[in-house]
């Protein structure tokens, strides 16, 4: 039997498509537990590759035969080598080209929608990690939007359309991956901005990302005014586009809101999270469609793939957004946090610019889901 071969990319259409998938994924178990492929029509068998080097025969009647089987593993190579010896066992299967390396990398870019004079504004969806950033581009000029380290993807993107990268923002300093940023920034000769209160630590220049700083792409308007948010972090700040899209950064997702403690201030900044989310985004209009910088389910995405939502359906659904009681918000917002994100302080350290990792070891750094929300 022939063994094929699926990318990131064929696999996330799976997802998006809501089409079947039985993986077998051969990592250790702990590193399954941590982080999977996820799709609404997936089933999983973990079984570490270890346990297969006398063959397959224990496992083969655990895998349908009515199924497409996938094959994964961390970088690629134990992969190839089980899903040979299923062939070889007579079964059709594939490998995941890249392993799980290549599926925490991967970007599908989504159109969002159409700006009113022109233009369009695209979501980057990194699947396997949950970060979300974007481009708006607009009569020959783009901006981009918490970039992940990917740069060549966005400047790509943007040589495909034919269009110039003018800014580049980061929300706030992230602490889950490494930004892109500044690399982008340099590549095109574009503005790199960043919230002066996130950047008391780097050490390097930037364009400081205040309210009032307006920023025309184009034909169209970013406006920061009024929407500095602290909570995520203290200099955290959000973005209206074409008076129709909210960029909501790490504040609020679809399903869940912003943790406050990646810089250990969750004591000190639950209060401010309360606020960006009660006072200033209540007093939005409930019109403006909501594009956050993670998601953390499944469930959250669209059906074109897209991870978006208006801001009153959120305020009627989103459990972080409806309770009254500011000392339960408390003990939701600092009692109940998920893990923390895998090195997430050499990620902040890296991102000040204070230190460089290779590449292989930013990989290493950045392994593991979305850990910026609380639900």
């Amino acid at each position: 039997m022939t063994v094929h071969v699926l990318t990131a990319k064929e696999v996330t259409s799976k997802i998006i498509n809501k089409e079947a998938l039985f993986i077998l994924d051969v990592r250790n178990e702990s590193d399954f537990r941590d982080w999977k492929i996820e799709g609404h029509q997936f089933q999983h068998l973990n079984v570490p590759y270890f346990d297969l080097l006398d063959g397959v025969e224990e496992i083969l009647e655990k895998i349908p035969s009515d199924k497409e089987v996938l094959v994964v593993c961390a970088k690629e190579g134990s992969s190839v080598m089980v899903a040979d010896m299923l062939s070889e066992a007579g079964l059709t299967v594939s490998y995941l080209k890249g392993g799980m390396k290549a599926w925490s990398e991967y970007l599908e870019p989504v159109k969002v929608g159409d700006l009113k004079e022109g233009g369009e504004i695209y979501q980057f969806v990194r699947i396997g990690k949950g970060c979300l950033s974007y481009m708006i581009v607009s009569n020959g000029e783009a901006a981009i939007i918490d970039a992940t380290r990917m740069a060549d993807v966005y400047i790509n993107f943007a040589k495909e359309r034919g269009v110039t990268v003018k800014h580049v923002f980061d929300t706030h300093l992230h602490a889950d991956h490494i930004s892109g940023g500044r690399v982008i920034a340099e590549a095109t000769n574009a503005a790199y901005w960043l919230p002066p209160k996130d950047a008391e630590e780097v050490i390097f220049d930037y364009k400081a990302l205040e309210e009032g700083s307006d920023v025309v792409i184009g034909n169209t308007a970013i406006t920061i005014q009024p929407l500095y948010s602290p909570g995520h972090t203290i200099g955290s700040t959000s973005f209206i586009v074409d008076d129709q899209y909210l960029l909501s950064g790490d504040i609020l997702f679809i399903d869940s809101i912003g943790r406050p403690d990646l810089a250990g201030m969750a004591e000190d900044w639950v209060g401010d999270l309360r606020e960006t989310l009660y006072t200033r985004y209540k007093a939005l209009s409930d019109e403006l469609i909501v594009l956050p910088a993670h998601f953390m389910i499944i469930d959250e995405l669209n059906d074109n793939g897209s991870v978006a939502e208006k801001l009153g359906t959120l305020f009627a659904k989103n459990h972080g957004l409806n309770i009254e009681d500011e000392s339960e918000f408390r003990h939701l917002v600092t009692d109940n946090l998920p893990p923390q994100p895998n090195a997430y302080q050499e990620i902040r350290e890296t991102n000040m610019g204070k230190v460089s990792p290779d590449e292989e070891k930013q990989r290493e750094m950045e392994i593991g889901p979305n850990r910026c929300a609380i639900r």
